[in-house]
């Protein structure tokens, strides 16, 4: 985790966060509890769920949900929370069931969520991971694959949770590492449309271990090889050319929640899984079939605060981040937009004195660190 700490130390303190003055920081290093860790267990651990959120200067009084108290509170100063973030009730973090996904003897899925009022507008921020898929072989098999219907239940389980009868229902934004894929089945059948398959097997199983798509002519030139953790198209400017667009037409994971959930029209290239060669940042690895794995949805009620923000200013941008740098295996992608005063749904209140009504929110004791300086840590 010392990777990691030194990101967050590193990054609060750099000039360009300057007028960044609050800011709050969840980490879940809680590593050792395998009931609530949402990361899985390898030699070298890193959490698989963080939400950093920086508020600017100019934005006033904000407030953040306390989901014990039921109340809003005031933010101010910067603060990390880390190792358990089971005793912070300004979050709600859980992870998947374990039989959602058997493969995993510690599942490393889940999601954590905050809510905020701003612009007297409360809104739920959901940082989600979904489950991979563990086997090209087995992605390939059916159409759709299981691993989608997996993803379908934990996005199901995961939306039902931010609108049960817990909480008072507020506009929500979901976003993370869906793991969305494209049809692997319908992909494979449109690039190889006139390739002849050979199966290879294993010679003590008889297990199918690859699958070699060549080309019917042409010397019988190999197109693709498709084994479990290996996806070797012979062209990947497929992938590139218009961003990718003319796949989206296999990316039909979202299709299910089309009255729950919207997202804009995606411009950008896949989002995953490129090289981590730092010389290579336009290049994807080979490991699997290129996808829009990272996205920004919302309910619809979110969605008409994006709208009506757009209708005012054309300031709507949903798009990915450093298109030709290399920045890991998964290039960040982002919304952004400017809020309607008004819009949305307001905070919850409460009745105060005669003429005078305001947030229900707790004022906060002295933050234990000024904005300018090194921000709170709590474990």
């Amino acid at each position: 985790m010392s990777h990691v700490d030194k990101f967050v130390r590193e990054l609060l303190s750099s000039d360009a966060m300057t007028e960044y003055s609050r800011a709050r920081v969840y980490l879940d290093e809680d590593y050792k509890s395998q009931e609530h860790f949402t990361v899985s267990a390898l030699p070298s651990v890193e959490p698989a769920l963080g939400s950093f959120y920086f508020l600017h200067e100019s934005l006033k009084n904000i407030s953040q949900f306390d989901f014990k108290a039921k109340k809003y509170k005031k933010v101010t100063g910067k603060e990390i929370y880390s190792d358990t973030l089971e005793s912070t009730p300004m979050l709600e973090k859980e992870k998947f069931p374990q039989d959602y996904f058997p493969e995993c003897k510690w599942s490393r899925k889940g999601f954590i969520r905050t809510r905020w009022c701003l612009a007297d507008c409360a809104f739920d921020l959901v940082n989600i991971h979904l489950f991979h898929d563990a086997s090209n072989l087995v992605a390939w098999e059916t159409s759709p694959s299981v691993y989608s219907g997996i993803r379908h239940k934990a996005l199901g389980y995961v939306l039902d949770r931010i609108i049960d009868q817990r909480f008072e229902k507020a506009s929500y934004f979901v976003f993370g590492d869906f793991n969305f894929r494209l049809d692997s089945k319908s992909v494979v059948e449109t690039l190889c449309t006139k390739a002849t398959m050979q199966t290879v097997r294993a010679a003590d199983t008889n297990e199918v271990v690859k699958l070699i798509f060549r080309e019917s002519d042409n010397d019988r030139k190999v197109m693709l090889q498709l084994e479990k953790k290996l996806f070797d198209y012979f062209n990947q400017e497929v992938f590139r050319d218009d961003n990718g667009t003319a796949l989206l037409e296999f990316d039909k994971e979202l299709s299910v929640f089309k009255d729950r959930l919207y997202e804009l029209d995606i411009s950008f290239p896949p989002s995953y899984p490129y090289s981590e060669d730092s010389s290579q940042g336009r290049q994807y690895m080979n490991t699997r079939c290129p996808a829009w794995c990272d996205r920004v949805l919302m309910s619809p009620s979110a969605k008409e605060l994006i709208l009506r923000s757009e209708s005012e200013e054309k300031v709507v941008t949903y798009d990915h981040i450093g298109p030709s740098v290399c920045m890991g295996d998964h290039k960040p992608v982002f919304l952004a937009f400017r809020m309607a005063p008004g819009a949305g749904k307001r905070c919850q209140r409460h009745e105060g004195t005669p003429g005078e009504t305001s947030l229900q929110q707790e004022e906060p004791r002295p933050p234990t660190a000024a904005s300018t300086g090194p921000p709170a840590r709590h474990r």
